[in-house]
C-alpha cells in the first residue's frame, strides 16, 4: 500500500478537487438545456476514464488494502461484485417505478418519479465525494485518478439530473434546485472525510465496492448513451484515450 499522507492536508485537497465535480455537474446541467452534437464525445471520454480508474487503479489498490479473503475470494472482489449488483438493482428499481407511474399517469409522467430519481443521483454524488476523500487518504496519485473519473462522469450526472427532473413534468426551478443539490453533494461527501482516518481494511473494502458501482455506470449507462445516436469511431477513440490517460496518471504516480 502506498504511504498515506497527513489526513488534514489530504482532506483539504479532496474538498478542493471535489469543487471540480461541482463545476462539471453544473456544466452537464447547462448542456442539458442547450444540447450540442458533441455530447457523445464527452460521454465516450468519461466512460474511458471511469473504466481506466476501475481496472488500473481502484481494484489493485482495493485488493492490496482489504487483504482478507472470504470463502477463498478476496473481500475486495466480493464487494466489487456487490457494488456492481447494487447499482444494477437501484437502476432497475427506478426504471420499474418509472414504468409503473408512466402507465398510471394520464400524461405518462409523474413529477414525483423525476424527483425520486434525481434524489437518488444526489445520494450517489455524495458517495462520489466520499470516494475522492478516501482515495486521497491512500495518496495524492490515486486521489487525482479517482477525482478525474468522478469529475468526468459528473458531467453526465448533471445532464441526467436536470433532464430527468424536467422530463417528468417538474418546473424548471425544481430541476435547477436538484441540479445544484447534485453539484454540491460531492463537496459535502469529500468534506465528511476531511478529519476522519478510514481504517485500511475498511478503505480497501469501500474502494472495491465503489469500483463495482463505477464500472456499472460506465458499462451500462455512460457508454451505451454515448453510442446511442452517434456510433462513430471518434466516440470509441475518446473512450480509449480516457483509459490510456488514466494509465499514464497511474504510471506517473508510482
Amino acid at each position: 500500500m502506498r504511504g498515506r499522507a497527513p489526513i488534514r492536508y489530504e482532506g483539504h485537497m479532496a474538498v478542493i478537487v471535489a469543487l471540480g465535480a461541482f463545476l462539471m455537474t453544473l456544466a452537464g446541467g447547462w448542456t442539458a438545456q442547450r444540447v450540442t452534437d458533441r455530447r457523445h464525445l464527452v460521454l465516450g471520454l468519461a466512460g474511458g476514464l471511469m473504466l481506466g480508474v476501475v481496472g488500473l487503479d481502484l481494484l489493485p489498490e482495493a485488493l492490496e488494502a482489504a487483504g482478507t479473503e472470504v470463502f477463498g475470494v478476496p473481500a475486495a472482489l466480493l464487494l466489487f461484485v456487490a457494488g456492481f449488483l447494487l447499482a444494477h438493482l437501484v437502476e432497475r428499481l427506478l426504471a420499474h417505478r418509472q414504468a409503473s407511474h408512466g402507465a398510471a399517469e394520464h400524461n405518462g409522467r409523474s413529477p414525483e418519479v423525476g424527483l425520486t430519481a434525481a434524489a437518488a443521483m444526489v445520494g450517489h454524488s455524495a458517495m462520489d465525494g466520499v470516494a475522492i476523500g478516501a482515495a486521497f487518504q491512500v495518496g495524492g496519485g490515486m486521489g487525482t485518478a479517482v477525482a478525474l473519473a468522478v469529475i468526468a462522469h459528473d458531467f453526465a450526472d448533471g445532464f441526467n439530473t436536470y433532464t430527468i427532473t424536467s422530463l417528468y413534468g417538474n418546473a424548471r426551478r425544481r430541476a435547477l434546485a436538484m441540479l445544484f443539490a447534485d453539484a454540491a453533494a460531492p463537496v459535502v461527501g469529500a468534506a465528511s472525510t476531511a478529519f476522519v482516518h478510514i481504517p485500511e481494511p475498511l478503505l480497501g473494502a469501500y474502494l472495491g465496492f465503489f469500483a463495482g458501482a463505477l464500472l456499472y455506470l460506465a458499462a451500462a449507462e455512460i457508454l451505451p448513451e454515448a453510442h446511442h445516436e452517434h456510433p462513430a469511431r471518434s466516440t470509441v477513440l475518446c473512450t480509449i484515450a480516457g483509459a490510456a490517460f488514466i494509465w499514464l496518471v497511474v504510471g506517473l504516480a508510482e
